[in-house]
């Protein structure tokens, strides 16, 4: 293997602040601002904040919609009714 060719792995803290849903878990990213934030084992670790996470995206928690815009589902079950008997 060559040398100094990999990218730091190190611990941080992902953090989806609006579910207040936060995983410690090893990666190459390296955060923004210098935030840090104490975990369960009282150390710190840098932060790296979140949009979306499984715990506040619509498909993972349920609560995803189908919004049928225009009648585009009614649009395609009447064009293909044909093939479909």
């Amino acid at each position: 293997m060559k040398a100094d060719i990999h990218p730091e792995y190190n611990e941080v803290i992902f953090f989806d602040a609006s579910v207040d849903f936060k995983f410690l878990t090893r990666s190459t990213l390296k955060p923004k601002g210098g935030e840090t934030m104490k975990w369960t084992d009282g150390k710190d670790y840098p932060v790296v904040r979140l949009d979306v996470s499984s715990e506040s995206h619509p498909f993972y928690t349920g609560k995803q919609k189908i919004v049928d815009t225009a009648g585009r589902i009614e649009k395609f079950r009447n064009k293909y009714a044909m093939y479909s008997k």
